[in-house]
């Protein structure tokens, strides 16, 4: 279980994207091209997180133009795409971002990121993940892969830090959007 003051002094979230941000299915065209969804609530939770001063990072096994252009729309400035070895990797994300482990939160779904959630202060898996996975994470979310489990994570860490207003209530989010205008 997590407690309130872990979520208080979380500055980093780093992402997992196949089976987290998407739920995990490959769609491919006659040409070979994957296709992938991203639900839209997970993208705001992603933006209210940095408008609200929490950075958000990128580690996916797999690289494509798809997530390139995912992370760009979303202004996610921190990425590791194509790496697989995911411990070194959230390392030199903190590194990048300042922070240290106690401050990072890891959210996945498979085996691939046991050894992130390890070296991250908190880990969360998400409601469909692997028992084994579940397991082995700080808490498991309600909301499966590609249908909300970012946002649910994201509220969680916003409610905690004191700024549920930017997601909770009329002002809150007009200001958050706001300052995502800019």
């Amino acid at each position: 279980m997590i407690s309130n003051e872990q979520l208080q002094n979380i500055k980093l979230v780093i992402t997992d994207v196949d089976g987290v941000l998407t739920d995990g299915l490959l769609h491919y065209d006659a040409n070979g091209e994957v296709f992938k969804s991203f639900h839209v609530r997970d993208g705001l939770g992603i933006r209210m997180l940095i408008e609200n001063g929490v950075q958000v990072a990128v580690l996916s096994g797999r690289d494509s133009s798809i997530l390139r252009k995912r992370i760009a729309d979303l202004g996610i400035k921190l990425f590791f795409l194509g790496k697989l070895e995911k411990e070194s990797a959230c390392f030199e994300l903190m590194k990048q971002a300042g922070v240290s482990p106690e401050e990072t939160a890891f959210i996945g779904d498979d085996s691939v990121d046991l050894p992130a959630f390890a070296v991250c202060g908190l880990s969360f898996a998400v409601g469909d993940a692997m028992d084994y996975v579940q397991d082995c994470a700080d808490y498991v979310l309600q909301r499966h892969g590609g249908q909300g489990a970012f946002r649910e994570m994201s509220d969680m860490i916003m409610r905690a830090q004191g700024k549920s207003d930017a997601f909770a209530t009329a002002q809150g989010f007009l200001k958050t959007v706001e300052n995502m205008a800019q």
